[in-house]
């Protein structure tokens, strides 16, 4: 388990992995001539600009979003990067579309269907609305653990949730104060207590909750309706419309997790999310991790320099630092260069596309 919290984090996209700070961001990508592309990027977030947003359950809705967001940034240079021909690279039009279509099919299969499927299984919600909300976040989360599991028998995705591996390791060794060197990431689980796996699986528990304690039939009732359907059709709105909060909640429960990741109450609440990681990751290759630390090393670096200047300490500029002048934090022989957009790392190991 880690021994030091940090709120660097990431995700694995298209033969790559991204990897995020409190002020920037990193994105690398195995091309299909072997080598990596990496692209770092200032991260601007709305809690810096007003901190009235960074209060508790606000700041996990707003975290959300910013998080789908760049997810959507990363996932575009990773499609442009990772196709090998013209047509196998995705346009922001087809991105966008992609993400669009993914957010409507969530809603379907997670919210929509199991409230169907409960409806016709337990009758309306206003009838028995405690068995009526424990037999819809059962199907729910059944949804959920099948869906995971069909993509995760894909070749392709199968390749992503190495990538997802090699995000762990690289953020676990970081954790514990050692290098970013493979021989030593690899000695790593590939689960971690902060991945969005566990987010997701703690929305739908919280959901049950959140959702239990919803008046239905309170609701039907000033709306003067006791229709099927309308009764269906209003549990349905009110788990969407509820999203943001139960979203807020699982942040905090996940944010405390990460802070106290070894204590006994936090292996017990996070134990399925972390199960459940053993489906969303596979155990990467040294081609994969030298990917993640790529994406890792300038988030590190931006890292140390703010600290650095929060000390009052003088530290080089970018332009001061091309010059071949090493930042605080960085490693020896190693370049400010590492800071730029860039290609890097050339390699010809097997199995590299």
């Amino acid at each position: 388990m880690p021994v030091e919290h940090t709120h660097i984090g990431g995700q694995a996209v298209l033969e790559g992995v991204m990897m995020r700070g409190k002020h920037n961001w990193a994105v690398a990508i195995r091309r299909p001539d072997g080598e990596i592309h990496l692209e770092e990027h200032d991260l601007k977030t709305a809690v810096s600009r007003r901190p009235v947003l960074g209060r508790p359950v606000i700041r996990g809705v707003i975290s959300l979003y910013e998080s789908l967001v760049l997810a959507m940034k990363a996932f575009a240079i990773s499609a442009e990067q990772a196709g090998e021909t013209e047509e196998e690279k995705l346009s922001a039009r087809e991105i966008g579309l992609s993400m669009t279509l993914g957010v409507g099919l969530a809603v379907l299969l997670f919210i929509v269907l199991p409230a169907v499927l409960t409806n016709f299984v337990v009758g309306e919600a206003t009838e028995r609305p405690f068995v009526w909300n424990i037999v819809d976040g059962a199907l729910r989360v059944a949804a959920f653990f099948a869906y995971i599991w069909a993509i995760s028998r894909v070749k392709d995705i199968q390749r992503v949730f190495a990538y997802h591996g090699a995000e762990h390791k690289t953020i676990h060794a970081y954790e514990n104060g050692l290098p970013l060197d493979a021989g030593v990431i690899q000695r790593y689980k590939t689960m971690h207590v902060r991945c969005g796996t566990s987010f997701l699986l703690m929305v739908m528990v919280i959901a049950i909750v959140v959702f239990s304690l919803v008046p239905v039939r309170a609701l039907t009732g000033m709306l003067d309706t006791d229709h099927r359907l309308a009764t269906l059709g209003i549990a349905i709105s009110l788990r969407i419309l509820l999203l943001p909060l139960i979203a807020g909640l699982a942040y905090e429960v996940i944010k405390w997790a990460g802070r106290s990741p070894d204590n006994p109450l936090v292996r017990v609440v996070l134990w399925p999310g972390l199960q459940l990681q053993r489906m969303t990751t596979r155990e990467p290759d040294e081609s994969m991790i030298e990917v993640a630390v790529a994406a890792m090393k300038p988030v590190v670096s931006r890292e140390k320099r703010e600290e650095a200047v929060s000390r009052g300490e003088i530290v080089p500029s970018e332009e001061t630092a091309e010059d071949s002048r090493e930042l605080p934090g960085m490693a020896e022989n190693e370049s400010a260069e590492s800071l730029q957009v860039s290609v890097l790392g050339r390699s010809d190991r097997p199995g590299v596309c």
